[in-house]
């Protein structure tokens, strides 16, 4: 054995970059360097374009969720790739940051203190809560590698939103599309305020399902030419709104009978009779009338159990899925009877107060809330013989997201935004025509919620809020509204917040000047005391923030959010923008689906399957999150586990190797002085640059589709399979064993620094953190920015382009991966052959000319595609080849190769020792030594 230690005549790789990530520890200092040397600032100042995503406020209550983390990674993947490529892409975050989870919250805190304090001082308490979670988010967000303008987020609670906001109000009131009425409304008994159809869920709840009979008047059997006492029958789950029916519905066209039965004459649809009547227990029962619903319009039946006369009146809502086809009708009570009863001018009763509590009009009911007036207006039905038939039954139900318990209709004076008989609806859909929606169904399911969009109820009867800017004469009611007022009053809130229209007294907030222009001197007047609902805070978020910050402009290029948005900030946005300005606030809708567990559970507290994005970080890191995000198909709901958490780890450590492999074989070089130009690269080098700018094409079309999840898996297999299993594997031996300055072995550095400055520059928007990391460890020279969120796009370059390289290597892999195969049989076993490839010598049989010809023509490339020592291609075989699997015509034999091993690359030759000065190395090692 020589004595002289060649190892260290090899050019080994030298980097002090880890292979352990480490991102738990590292994320934080990298993330304090972007804010200390304001990347974000710097990163908008070199965009010409601009783009701009408007971001949808999440609640200020509690901290971030997963949901979040999904959305708001998102974003910074779409704004950090807009960026790079050359945009002004602003992100301004911000906080809806009034409502009642947060009123209720202070509620909690301040217990039986809050009843001796004042509007004013709650809301003091309401504002200070609010703005501590702001904080909290803002901090959690920071943490997951988001770049924001985040010292001047905007929130809904800033005076200067809150006076716009008030704007908008009026110009949609000036446009007729705000008014006052009395409707139906979901209404929580339990927050003691209305709710928007956005603030409602659904639950399973056991209900009543009630038969009642209603006795006819001789009106309605005299045009069935009937003397016989006749009842109609009708079925609902909601026996507590029987004190405020005043109708029955017919279908106009349904046919109806009359039925002889042991309880009485009884009308029913014919179509349902014989359902209703299993139900009811009733078993004979004869047909003894028809006639169509029209024919018994107008005509009256007595109310079971109170004194008042109903009316028959036709609906096209009346249908023959369940019940009767005879509807019990209460219009103070839904919003299909109060269509229906005030095309009839029925009157609008609703005898139930805020708490949910039956008021004197229901009679002998009064003071009951209204599930036990259930069970008791049931009791008072069987005694009067009113009830055909009772049973609880299971079913779906509205309830109050926020306190999670159902809600009632209830009609009450509130404030609306007229989409029902106004244009305001018809707008809306015409201007979604030009709405670009990514995934595409999201335009079907926005439009068909617009198309059945009631009257939007925007009055909610809390404290915390921005007021509703009507006046009223108390001694006529009748409201006072004139631009110039509101003018005044939007000049006050810019200064002091909402919290004036609170402190203020209506002369004061109007002044003396407007009081004598509309003549309100010496009239008592009164403020309106309901704040809008927090649908409208966010929804004119468009106005608020977009018309009003520097650097920004509407309508949006993007709005970004959760699913669930269709029917929440995306249609309030598009409603307020559309009253207001009469156009769309956002060019184009993308959103994502819901984050499950790893089973696609819903994730929940009690069943202790929710993951946290700051438990994630903790165990791996912000950027494996971030891949995870980039790494789901968004448009639809998303799974999450620690199992898939470690999948993504696994994928980022494959890409980091790669990463550090190149680093580390590059050290010594400077582009300036050592980079090979492309015509005198080897043929695998260019096949590599074939390889990277087939990539370069698909990545950016990727992340111009917001097709994230395709990008990475790309990434991920050029990293792991074209480059560390394939080429960089290859290379190896000229990288280490070449003289250090050689042309190939600077060829080989030259295609891999370029490899490397672009992989880092597309990994850049998803792997935030790691690819600032590599990037401050790449020589200088091949950095073009402080930070790699300063760099600038790559460019393709159709030079690199070579299909004739595809065709041929993709013959040569298949080679390999057969030869991998044969190789890896010889090293195992008793009878083992060889311990590395190196040990090798391969004889390949090719029973066929022209994959021969191909063979023997790249003999020489072959070697150090299979890296083996010696190679033949040999013209037969014996059984002892084995037939390839890729190539079946091919057929590979494993011997060991012949001659010495060489002291310093390890490969055997024939001719070691040629050198007396390196008796031990091969005669390419020694004429490298020798140099």
């Amino acid at each position: 054995m020589s004595e002289k230690d060649y190892g260290k005549t090899l050019n080994l790789p030298k980097t002090s970059f880890q292979m352990k990530a480490n991102l738990p520890n590292k994320e934080p200092n990298i993330l304090k360097k972007w804010y200390e040397d304001e990347i974000y600032q710097k990163g908008l100042n070199k965009g010409t374009k601009s783009f701009i995503l408007h971001d949808g406020p999440p609640y200020a209550n509690g901290g971030i969720h997963i949901g979040h983390a999904l959305n708001k990674i998102l974003k910074d993947i779409i704004l950090k790739y807009k960026r790079l490529s050359g945009y002004n892409a602003p992100y301004v975050p911000g906080w809806d940051t009034h409502g009642l989870p947060i009123e209720l919250k202070v509620s909690e805190k301040l217990g039986s203190k809050m009843k001796e304090m004042s509007p004013l001082e709650i809301r003091k308490e309401c504002t200070a809560y609010a703005k501590k979670w702001v904080a909290t988010q803002r901090d959690q967000f920071k943490r997951l590698g988001i770049l924001a303008d985040w010292d001047n987020p905007y929130l809904t609670l800033n005076p200067e939103y809150e006076a716009k906001q008030l704007e908008v109000f009026g110009e949609l009131y000036e446009n007729g599309y705000v008014f006052k009425g009395l409707k139906p409304i979901y209404w929580s008994p339990v927050t003691e305020t209305a709710l928007a159809e956005a603030e409602i869920e659904y639950k399973n709840v056991m209900s009543p399902s009630i038969y009642v009979k209603m006795e006819a008047n001789d009106d309605l059997l005299e045009k069935l030419g009937l003397t016989e006492t006749t009842y109609v029958v009708i079925w609902t789950t909601t026996p507590w709104t029987l004190p405020a029916n005043v109708a029955i519905s017919l279908n106009p066209e349904f046919e109806y009978g009359v039925y002889k039965t042991e309880k009485g004459n009884l009308i029913l649809a014919k179509v349902l009779a014989e359902k209703a009547f299993g139900e009811m227990g009733i078993e004979n029962a004869e047909l003894i009338k028809e006639f169509v619903g029209a024919d018994l319009e107008l005509t009256t039946y007595k109310h079971p159990f109170l004194d008042r006369t109903g009316t028959i009146i036709l609906g096209t809502h009346v249908t023959a899925d369940a019940g009767t086809g005879a509807v019990h009708t209460a219009p103070g009570h839904g919003q299909d009877d109060y269509v229906v009863g005030t095309r009839y001018n029925m009157p609008i009763i609703s005898p139930i107060n805020n708490k949910g509590v039956l008021t004197e009009e229901a009679g002998p009911f009064a003071g009951l809330f209204y599930k036990k007036a259930n069970k008791v207006i049931i009791e008072h039905l069987i005694e009067s013989g009113h009830l055909l038939h009772h049973k609880e039954f299971e079913h779906s139900y509205p309830h109050d997201w926020r306190s999670k318990t159902p809600v009632i209709f209830r009609a009450t004076e509130q404030w609306f935004v007229k989409c029902e008989g106004s244009d305001l609806r018809e707008k809306a859909l015409k201007a979604l025509d030009d709405v670009k929606f990514v995934p595409e169904w999201g335009r079907n399911r926005i439009g068909s919620m617009l198309e059945s969009r009631p009257d939007w109820c925007i009055s909610r009867q809390r404290v915390w809020g921005v007021p509703i800017p009507v006046f009223y004469n108390e001694a006529t009611g009748k409201e006072i509204f004139e631009k110039e007022i509101l003018n005044r009053v939007v000049e006050l809130v810019k200064k002091e917040g909402s919290a004036a229209w609170v402190k203020y007294t209506a002369e004061e907030l109007i002044g003396e000047e407007l009081l004598e222009k509309y003549n309100l001197k010496g009239v008592e007047l009164r403020k309106e005391t309901n704040i809008m609902d927090v649908w409208f805070d966010s929804g004119v978020s468009h106005r608020s923030v977009l018309e009003t910050r520097e650097g920004l402009h509407r309508p949006a290029d993007l709005y970004l959010e959760g699913s669930d948005q269709h029917r929440g900030w995306f249609q309030t946005s598009l409603l307020t923008s559309i009253g207001s300005t009469g156009d769309a606030p956002y060019k184009m809708l993308l959103t994502h689906g819901f984050v499950n567990d790893g089973e696609g559970k819903k994730m929940s507290k009690s069943v202790g399957n929710v993951v946290a994005p700051e438990d994630v970080i903790k165990v791996y890191g912000a950027d494996i999150l971030r891949l995870w995000c980039a790494s789901v198909d968004y448009r639809e709901d998303v799974k999450i586990s620690d199992n898939i958490l470690k999948q993504m780890a696994e994928a980022y450590r494959r890409v980091r190797n790669t990463a550090r492999y190149i680093l580390g074989n590059a050290s010594d070089f400077n582009p300036a002085t050592d980079a090979v130009a492309y015509e005198h690269l080897t043929e695998i080098d260019k096949w590599a640059l074939h390889k990277l700018e087939k990539l370069k094409r698909v990545v950016t079309e990727s992340y111009d589709k917001y097709e994230f999840y395709n990008l990475f898996q790309e990434i991920h297999y050029f990293a792991g399979i074209d480059m560390s299993a394939f080429y960089l594997d290859i290379i190896k031996d000229r990288l280490y064993t070449e003289k250090t300055d050689s042309m190939g072995r600077r060829a080989a550095q030259t295609v891999m620094s370029e490899i490397l400055v672009t992989l880092t520059k597309m990994i850049a928007p998803i792997l935030s953190f790691t690819a600032e990391e590599i990037w401050s460890t790449l020589p200088e020279a091949l950095r073009d920015s402080e930070s790699v969120l300063l760099s600038s796009w790559y460019e393709n370059n159709d030079e690199y382009i070579r299909e004739d390289l595809e065709v041929k290597w993709n013959e040569l892999i298949k080679i390999r991966k057969d030869a991998n195969k044969v190789l890896e049989k010889a090293r195992q076993g008793e009878n083992r052959i060889i311990g590395n490839s190196l040990d090798a010598k391969i004889s390949i049989f090719v029973d066929d000319k022209t994959l021969n010809d191909f063979l023997m023509e790249n003999s020489r490339l072959l070697s150090d595609v299979l890296m083996v020592s010696q190679l033949e291609i040999v013209g037969q075989k014996d059984e002892s080849f084995i037939r390839g699997e890729e190539e079946t015509i091919a057929y590979f034999k494993v011997s060991h190769a012949d001659g010495e091993k060489c002291e310093r690359c390890w490969k055997y030759s024939t001719e070691l020792g040629s050198n007396p000065e390196h008796p031990t190395t091969c005669p390419r090692c020694a004429g490298v030594l020798e140099n």
